[in-house]
């Protein structure tokens, strides 16, 4: 698995690699197999780039708001090849902008010629592609397992919220939700985030909900993973960071 993996990455840094070497000489023909559209496509959100942004250690670009999630972490690293960066070394690409200003390519629905930087608005107006992304094959569920599904698990996609009981809200939907509706309530609750981890105590409630909230829980939990240490050092690490901020 780790192998498949590893080949996965060394794959994508290639990718990306010939991509910046394409964009360094002004080359605007695409690789073989590949489109303008795509070689100008951000790795995370594999749109059209949109003020793009180059991380200056290993030279990858993004959108720049497909990047700011990274930039919140203590020690980021490059979401493509996973190497620390310095977030103030991190600019935007006026090179990849003067290029997607020059050159168009095919709309994937309806053909048109569309200069790169007009890509994207384009395509959410274009019927042609929302007839496509309607015809798209409807998700099936798999058979469901013969296994009975135990009730104490703990669901960690939505949360409940501690002021009001209003359900079915994701990481950010809670922040959102309370930050616009419950600023001023001074009730010292239990944050339900950390209460559906592992290591979290149910009966703790934070001095400073709203705080704790946009400290700790602004971003997703994917967001601060770091993929090279195993499990229990991750779990020591997130026991770590509960007892320094509490």
């Amino acid at each position: 698995m780790m192998a498949m993996f590893r080949s996965f990455v060394s794959a994508a840094q290639l990718r990306q690699h010939h991509h910046q070497h394409q964009q360094q000489n002004g080359a605007s023909a695409a690789a073989p197999g590949e489109s303008l559209e795509s070689q100008f496509s951000c790795p995370i959100c594999l749109e059209v780039y949109y003020k793009p942004v180059s991380i200056a250690s290993c030279a990858h670009t993004f959108c720049g708001a497909c990047l700011q999630p990274c930039l919140q972490v203590t020690s980021p690293l490059c979401p493509l090849c996973r190497m620390p960066f310095d977030p103030k070394k991190v600019d935007k690409s006026s090179s990849v902008e003067k290029q997607l200003s020059s050159y168009k390519a095919p709309c994937r629905g309806c053909s048109k010629k569309v200069t790169l930087v007009k890509m994207r608005s384009h395509i959410s107006s274009c019927t042609k592609v929302q007839e496509q992304m309607a015809n798209c094959p409807k998700f099936v569920p798999v058979v469901p397992t013969s296994q009975p599904i135990p009730s104490n698990i703990p669901n960690r996609s939505t949360f409940v919220c501690p002021y009001c009981g209003a359900r079915n809200l994701d990481q950010q939907e809670l922040v959102k939700h309370c930050m616009e509706n419950h600023r001023n309530d001074p009730n010292k609750v239990v944050c339900p985030v950390c209460s559906a981890m592992p290591w979290g105590d149910p009966s703790y409630k934070s001095s400073n909900f709203l705080q704790h909230l946009l400290h700790r829980h602004k971003f997703s939990y994917d967001t601060f993973v770091d993929y090279s240490i195993d499990e229990e050092a991750a779990l020591q690490a997130a026991l770590a960071l509960s007892l320094s901020e509490n």
